[in-house]
């Protein structure tokens, strides 16, 4: 995030090297909406929000008020705790009913899963994270929090590792995708960064990734990266339970998804998948 200039006439400031100003309102409203995001299922209160952005109450009370009288942002009977509002659903729709990869994949992957009677997923990744982008279940196995538009961070995940591998000779790409911390989500998390460029190296020299109960415990996970031209941003992936897990089983996987994957790229427009489309 840029520096603050308060002194600016205009409230807004300027993005280091590239002489385009940032509209400080717009800035704070995006962090607004961000931070009740990740939030989820606790409401903020007006303190929290002031604190987290360092802005005056009144200020971010001003903005609370417009985000609410618009439907962005959504708030109790009291007034007093705020949270996402249907606005944001709305808009988020619309991006999956633009995106014209998810158009091809989502057929793709709900015949996969039913194929294999498991879970397959779509992601793309998005600065640090995977977003998970659409996902079709297993009748026997519902994964915890499997849902359109969750975040997870892409080293702990296989999509994000079939992603970052194809990185690993870039370092300055593949720093920008990792966070300065790499946080445990379970015990068998990769955290040392040493440790994880050796894994991601093995990803790229055998063509797929593995999540091997790194980001839930008791799954099991296969990806590959969808390759559409230039750097590849989207993967698929199938979760097993562990107990469902074995050699054979992996083996039967790997060559759907593989199957899947071929199909996915030659349906796709070309050289222009969704995450690069608006670029």
């Amino acid at each position: 995030m840029p520096k603050d200039n308060s002194s600016d006439p205009d409230g807004a400031q300027r993005f280091e090297g590239r002489g385009i100003r940032e509209v400080k309102s717009a800035a704070r409203t995006v962090q607004v909406l961000e931070l009740l995001a990740a939030r989820r299922h606790q409401p903020a209160r007006l303190r929290d929000l002031s604190d987290a952005l360092d802005a005056p109450r009144s200020s971010v009370y001003a903005l609370l008020k417009t985000l609410v009288d618009y439907g962005w942002v959504r708030t109790d009977a009291t007034g007093t705790f705020y949270s996402i509002g249907i606005q944001a659903l709305l808009a988020g729709t619309t991006y999956l009913d633009v995106d014209p990869v998810l158009r091809i994949v989502q057929p793709q992957i709900n015949e996969l899963s039913t194929r294999l009677n498991e879970t397959i997923h779509y992601g793309r990744l998005e600065g640090t994270d995977i977003v998970y982008l659409a996902t079709h279940e297993s009748t026997q196995h519902v994964r915890p929090f499997s849902r359109v538009g969750r975040r997870l961070p892409a080293f702990s995940t296989a999509m994000g590792k079939a992603l970052l591998a194809e990185l690993v000779t870039d370092e300055p790409s593949l720093e920008a995708h990792l966070p300065a911390v790499l946080a445990p989500l379970t015990p068998r998390t990769i955290v040392d960064r040493t440790a994880l460029r050796h894994d991601l190296d093995e990803v790229r020299a055998r063509g797929y990734a593995v999540d091997d109960e790194e980001n839930v415990v008791g799954i099991f996970c296969l990806a590959f990266a969808l390759d559409f031209g230039g750097t590849p941003t989207d993967a698929i992936s199938c979760s097993v339970p562990v107990e469902r897990h074995s050699d054979g089983r992996e083996a039967e996987i790997l060559e759907a998804l593989r199957r899947t994957k071929l199909t996915i790229e030659r349906m796709a427009p070309v050289a222009a998948p969704a995450a690069n489309a608006w670029a």
